[in-house]
């Protein structure tokens, strides 16, 4: 297992690589433990997904072409996908979700399997609001999740409604 950090606008991520591509892309809580061993570090597998995080913040990449590497259940699974489907600056909903993998009465299951995605960003559960407009649950902090939409042009400042 590799890993490495990205200094984003959304604060510190937390890349790791299993040998078979990108694992995780997670924002680094403060104070949390992590790892130091300089063994454990290998930057340069990493360059791809530091030019593209790059192009992304910086609006000039819309979708990622990454290698990715990522396990869960047949269920989670399903829904990552449906997440990378989303299109950039476009939001959805966890029934909306459950609709498209053709398991409609899975829409908390859908928001459990949401909140487990390991690569942020690149599999876009930050697309993903309330019924209502309201932005709901992000591993990375709400003030993230408006961060990640505003970036992506979803809608003006004051539409945004944290709950």
């Amino acid at each position: 297992m590799f890993y490495d950090y990205y200094d984003s606008p959304i604060g510190c991520l937390r890349l790791m690589n299993d040998g078979q591509g990108l694992s995780e892309l997670k924002k680094v809580l403060p104070n949390s433990a992590e790892p130091t061993t300089p063994e454990a570090r290998n930057p340069p597998l990493f360059t791809e997904v530091h030019s593209q995080l790059d192009e992304y913040f910086a609006g000039s990449r819309t979708s990622f072409a990454l290698k990715l590497s990522l396990k869960g259940t047949a269920f989670q699974l399903s829904v990552w996908r449906a997440l990378m489907d989303i299109p950039f600056g476009q939001t959805t909903t966890y029934s909306e979700i459950a609709r498209r993998i053709q398991n409609p009465l899975s829409v908390r299951a859908v928001g459990a399997a949401n909140g487990a995605n390991p690569i942020c960003i690149v599999v876009p559960c930050h697309r993903v609001i309330g019924r209502d407009g309201s932005l709901t649950g992000y591993a990375g902090g709400l003030s993230a999740k408006a961060t990640l939409l505003r970036l992506e042009g979803f809608c003006p400042h004051e539409q945004l409604s944290l709950t």
